[in-house]
């Protein structure tokens, strides 16, 4: 079967035909050049590890993450943050680093059971807006990476350490990870996760906050994914998503249920006073209720009434006999 993008449209067809017809191109010619090997350039300083699938199934896991880094930043920083995937790549670890500014801020981590290193690389305008932010400021931007201080590099730390319980919960579907916040960085040349030619994913995130915006690159060498890499395959969400439950879970379930405890509480009537009459109240005084002697008690499971009945006593102890069970939504206030 020929590749869809050899399947000719009809209007080359025709122009294919014609040109036969006046003799402008030999049938034989056509048929020489079928015979002929065709070669397809291949780059093995860029070799595709990952599969389009795999690729695919990446940016859903990173589409994840960024929303639940869109609603972690927003909270922290106090203002509306916008995070979303721009891309996802695979490319020599070396080309990634050239592409990277000279003096940036890299957040080194691990997550076993996984083995090997990881990165998150900041752009520093971003970096520097949610340090403004964090500090008081408005979210401008002032890049000085290379002057940091300190209490500048803690509080960056602290701010993308707490992103990868975020991480953490993005792969929950693949894998359970633990993130481990490593190392701080600035200066790219200084890092090596991987050998030069070591493929790497690489994951752009682009986020907003107030006027300025940037990438956020995720760096995953292949090496680190080779164990879980056939779970990313569309074949194990659907066999994921398509599990059932046993019996023995149902039932489990449905034991643990029925061993809940539930508070109940029988009203014995309502009433309303004013601010004026309840500052007077005093020892002995009697508040009127609403409920007449002759009308049900309504029982409540939680704050929803369940129940109509009439109070008593067994075994010398206040009791509660049911008369009417209410349906479902029933107000009581209404």
């Amino acid at each position: 079967m020929r590749p869809l993008a050899d399947i000719l449209s009809q209007n080359e067809i025709d122009a294919l035909l014609s040109a036969i017809s006046t003799g402008e191109m030999d049938a034989e010619e056509l048929k020489l050049e079928e015979k002929e090997q065709k070669v397809k350039v291949y780059d093995f300083k860029r070799a595709l590890r990952f599969s389009k699938d795999q690729i695919r199934s990446m940016t859903r896991i990173h589409e994840n993450f960024a929303r639940l880094l869109t609603t972690l930043f927003s909270a922290q920083l106090r203002t509306y943050v916008d995070i979303s995937v721009a891309s996802v790549e695979q490319l020599p670890y070396e080309e990634f680093i050239r592409s990277v500014p000279s003096m940036t801020i890299m957040n080194i981590f691990e997550a076993p059971p996984l083995e090997g290193r990881m990165l998150i690389e900041v752009n520093p305008n971003i970096s520097f807006a949610m340090l403004d932010r964090m500090l008081g400021g408005k979210g401008e931007s002032v890049n000085k990476v290379e002057n940091l201080t300190e209490i500048e590099t803690r509080l960056m730390n602290q701010l993308f350490e707490s992103s990868l319980a975020s991480f953490q919960e993005a792969w929950q579907s693949i894998i359970d990870l633990e993130p481990i916040m490593l190392d701080f960085e600035v200066n790219p040349q200084f890092l090596q996760l991987v050998s030069p030619n070591e493929t790497v994913v690489v994951i752009s995130l682009t986020m907003s906050i107030a006027e300025t915006s940037g990438l956020i690159n995720i760096c995953i060498p292949h090496v680190v994914l080779e164990p879980i890499i056939p779970n990313l395959s569309m074949h194990y969400w659907m066999q994921t998503n398509q599990k059932k439950i046993s019996e023995e879970e149902v039932e489990l379930l449905q034991k643990r249920i029925r061993q809940a405890q539930l508070p109940l509480v029988t009203e014995l009537g309502t009433s309303q006073i004013s601010i004026h009459e309840f500052l007077q109240l005093g020892l002995n005084d009697v508040i009127p209720l609403k409920q007449k002697i002759d009308e049900p008690l309504t029982i409540k499971v939680g704050k929803t009434p369940k129940f109509l009945g009439q109070p008593g006593t067994k075994n010398n102890r206040m009791a509660f006999q049911v008369l009417e069970v209410l349906e479902e939504g029933v107000n009581m206030d209404d």
